[in-house]
């Protein structure tokens, strides 16, 4: 990214002139306007409303005050909405936030919706997805996953891409992923007097800095900070995906009542343990694994702050007490990468690298697994993974995260961050998980966490942008659920 790129978004944003004069060329020229990489949420069903989050910095959600702003008529239940979403990545790639936008876009639409998504000219078309891209890159076909420097370029093509689609579409609502969406969109929105929502799915600074993009306590970190900030506050409404964001929202300096909190939910249709589980031993077979083997199984992205390296040194652990124990590590960028760094560890054989796995198959290479794991280091993100895992009834061991307690209630195996014998000896316990464990998990997210519900608080969201209305009335407060723990799992 080089100078004039930093400056064309931050005249968008509104960054001020003087920030800018104290990030020479070298200092910025490396940033990157996108976030990807999460895998993202917790979800807390409880109704819609503006958030009072927690204190800043609390290891616990406190409980959550909710602002409602719901009438009998125009809650958005029965009235068909034009909904423009813009998704600065390369949708669509299996994994993380695309997964929340593709899940949003399908529940939409099963309510009724027109929408209509806006995104980089390259990624995986899907059907009944009307998906328009920007102009095409020929020097760039990959998918861009987390900071890059080639986003600068790509959220200007994105830009007008979603100006001509606003123009000819004429939305009611525009819904901007992740911090250059919403930039886009809030823009967009002004000029064409068009409300517009942020889907937030993490910090843009915080996931920089975990790619090591940008350096802690640097001018470039100060800058994108500042920007970051000025973006959270131009849309009507930032819905967080998890409690983390809540509390990081919050903490700087955003006004509580424009926070909004809908997790990410589970199509429990797709992730059902009974239909799963029917290509549990040709999967199994596919990947060399004996039929009664203990597998551990992973899926996501592949990188330091997932968790991955560490994963990799607990698998040396288990091997040395299980020999016959099998870690799947599915996902990507890095596969080959991490596989030599398990063969480098002598776990080649037992450790095992099957790459990219679509969304539609995800389901199955899941139930060929025992155990579920989500190593994750990250903070200020969320974790859908989990959710998957616990739709199919799969024990899950988690870092000890906000994030992941919200999403776990008492259920689950939570480890502290970076131990890997602590990752071992809970992967070990899970084994042992109780069948009255695995039926709460799948219920947890049955009761909380389908789409199925999230979409009509979404749908109050957007009713409550278009009504305008700048200080809703507080009616209700409410808890995250909270589960009766069967069995006698463990949580350290």
């Amino acid at each position: 990214m080089s100078l004039v790129d930093v400056d064309v978004w931050a005249v968008l944003a509104g960054v001020d002139d003087d920030m800018l004069s104290h990030s020479p060329q070298s200092d910025v020229d490396g940033g990157a306007l996108s976030r990807c990489g999460r895998a993202a949420r917790a979800t807390i069903h409880e109704p819609f409303g503006f958030v009072k989050p927690a204190r800043f910095g609390d290891d616990l959600p406190t409980p959550v005050e909710y602002l409602d702003v719901r009438d009998e008529t125009s809650s958005g239940e029965g009235e068909s909405l034009r909904i423009l979403m813009v998704a600065p990545t390369s949708f669509f790639a299996d994994y993380g936030c695309h997964v929340r936008i593709l899940e949003e876009i399908r529940a939409l639409q099963a309510r009724g919706h027109v929408v209509r998504i806006c995104t980089y000219h390259n990624g995986r078309d899907l059907d009944g997805v009307d998906t328009r891209r920007s102009v095409d890159v020929p020097w760039l076909k990959r998918a861009e996953v987390g900071s890059s420097r080639h986003k600068a370029y790509l959220d200007v093509a994105l830009f007008f891409e979603t100006l001509r689609q606003a123009v000819r579409f004429r939305p009611d609502v525009i819904h901007g992923h992740l911090h250059e969406g919403a930039l886009i969109g809030s823009v967009i929105g002004r000029m064409l007097r068009i409300p517009v929502v942020f889907d937030y799915q993490g910090s843009l600074t915080e996931e920089m800095l975990d790619h090591g993009f940008i350096r802690k306590r640097g001018l470039r970190e100060r800058f994108f900070r500042r920007l970051e900030r000025r973006i959270d506050r131009m849309p009507a409404a930032v819905i967080a995906s998890g409690v983390a964001g809540v509390n990081y929202l919050s903490g700087s300096g955003l006004d509580p009542e424009r926070i909004v909190l809908i997790q990410d939910g589970v199509d429990l249709n797709r992730f059902d343990p009974v239909t799963a589980s029917k290509d549990r031993a040709t999967v199994r077979a596919d990947l060399g694994i004996p039929p009664d083997a203990p597998v551990v199984v992973y899926l996501g992205l592949l990188a330091e702050y997932q968790g991955t390296s560490l994963l990799l040194d607990a698998a040396k652990i288990l091997r040395a007490r299980r020999d016959n124990v099998y870690i799947v590590v599915a996902g990507y960028p890095g596969a080959d990468h991490y596989a030599a760094e398990a063969t480098a560890m002598g776990l080649n054989g037992h450790v095992l690298f099957p790459g990219r796995v679509a969304y539609e198959d995800a389901p199955a290479l899941l139930a060929a697994g025992d155990v579920a794991v989500a190593p994750k280091r990250s903070t200020t993100e969320s974790n859908g993974k989990l959710l998957n895992y616990m739709a199919l009834g799969l024990p899950v061991v988690a870092t000890d995260t906000q994030t992941n307690r919200a999403i776990l209630g008492e259920l689950g195996h939570l480890v502290p961050p970076g131990d890997p014998t602590a990752l071992a000896d809970a992967i070990e316990r899970a084994f042992d998980d109780p069948p009255a464990e695995r039926i709460a998990l799948r219920q947890r997210i049955a009761d909380a966490f389908a789409w199925q519900t999230r979409v009509l608080d979404l749908e109050r969201v957007y009713a409550s942008v278009r009504r305008q209305r700048e200080r809703p009335v507080r009616t209700v407060t409410d808890r995250v659920p909270a589960p009766t723990k069967p069995g006698t799992a463990s949580r350290k």
